[in-house]
């Protein structure tokens, strides 16, 4: 079970609970769709007899957030897995926030910005670097507030998944 929410205005907030290969619910009701891929992030969804045009803008597993384009509106998301609400229940939430030593790459891909340099302070959220994977933009942002140490890779660097990309101090 995944709880999204959206930071728009109004704040909307979905339960939503899928299987592999089975079906999905939404706020505890059958959500039925048909979604076509298009290529390069983009898909075509029909969903009560409407036509979406999505884009897949960028995704940040590490905070698990999701920046999406339906019908030319961008849409931020962030999800929440049951770890991160029963960390909440137990006002554990910033638990995962504490001190980080360095960033890893989520994934391979290309260097295609960086955004700090060595000796910044960054504050949680705050972008560091763009990583290019199949064709689509990720940025990476600051996983908790600190001092960039070290940058270990260069701009077109090509990274493996789970290569250190920045250091902090």
């Amino acid at each position: 079970m995944l709880q999204v929410r959206t930071g728009a205005t109004p704040d909307q907030t979905w339960e939503v609970d899928y299987r592999p290969n089975g079906p999905i619910t939404v706020n505890g009701q059958p959500f039925e769709w048909d979604l076509t891929p298009l290529g390069q992030g983009r898909y075509h969804l029909l969903y009560n007899n409407r036509s979406y045009s999505a884009e897949l803008v960028t995704a940040d597993y590490a905070t698990k957030t999701v920046v999406l384009k339906l019908n030319g509106q961008q849409l931020e998301l962030q999800a929440k897995d049951r770890f991160d609400l029963l960390l909440d229940k137990l006002g554990m939430s910033n638990a995962a926030a504490s001190k980080v030593n360095e960033l890893k790459a989520p994934m391979p891909g290309l260097i295609v910005d960086i955004r700090v340099e060595p000796g910044q302070i960054v504050q949680k959220g705050e972008p560091l670097l763009v990583l290019e994977a199949m064709k689509m933009e990720n940025i990476l942002k600051a996983p908790g507030e600190g001092t960039v140490a070290a940058i270990k890779v260069n701009l077109r660097d090509n990274v493996t998944k789970g290569q250190v990309l920045i250091q902090f101090s």
